[in-house]
């Protein structure tokens, strides 16, 4: 048994020294993905900042936040900044600071009560919550009977369509879904912008890799 269990690390160790040199593109890959969604949301805040603004002041049929203009432009600004300094790899742990407040708020005040799904699912055997239910997690039950609910709303809109729509020019692109607007996306980007705070930008692409080699090459000994 000893001897199974030292061969297994053995083996273990060396697949992962063959594996480093590579674990760099881990960070690279997160940045990239996350850079273009970031300033791309950045970018529509600041081309409709005045419908941005209202829906964040308006308590009615908005988010109800305090000074809505300053809000929207601060949102707009961390998303379009944070987007751009993530995809250069500069200053990137700080970076994310921010844009990970911005999706906690995000989380909370908007997705939250819509709960997990970014889409709602249309068929209860196949959703995650079907693994959920039996277990009773909170929310997993309702979220199987929205399914139905939706499934019998999708049903009835792709026969009007079939009847009265152009529907194979309205369904070439893909089929039709319900938003559900949860939280499932936002706490996926909130996690990827943990994960590069606590790794850094990776060697790969970044202006943090190569500036803490300047200096550490002028001050040695420094560790960046």
């Amino acid at each position: 048994m000893e001897s199974l269990v030292r061969n297994y690390y053995h083996c273990r160790q060396k697949i992962l020294a063959l594996l480093a040199p590579l674990s760099a593109l881990t960070a690279l890959g997160i940045r990239l993905y996350l850079a273009p969604i970031f300033i791309a949301a950045g970018l529509h805040k600041l081309y409709h900042l005045d419908d941005i603004a209202s829906w964040f002041g308006n308590p009615d049929w908005g988010l109800g936040l305090p000074a809505p203009m300053l809000m929207a432009m601060l949102a707009a600004i961390t998303e379009l900044v944070g987007g751009v300094l993530l995809a250069i790899g500069l200053m990137t742990r700080w970076a994310t600071l921010p844009l990970i407040i911005t999706m906690w708020v995000a989380i909370v005040s908007v997705h939250w009560p819509n709960g997990w799904f970014a889409i709602a699912p249309s068929n209860p055997s196949t959703s995650t919550a079907a693994v959920l239910a039996p277990l009773g997690f909170p929310g997993a039950r309702e979220s199987l009977h929205n399914s139905e609910e939706v499934a019998d709303r999708l049903t009835a809109a792709n026969t009007l369509l079939e009847r009265h729509g152009h529907y194979d020019w309205l369904t070439a692109k893909g089929k039709f879904v319900i938003l559900n607007n949860g939280i499932e996306f936002a706490v996926t980007y909130l996690l990827m912008l943990l994960s590069l705070l606590f790794s850094g930008g990776g060697r790969y692409v970044s202006i943090d890799y190569w500036l803490a080699r300047h200096w550490q090459r002028q001050y040695p000994g420094l560790k960046a």
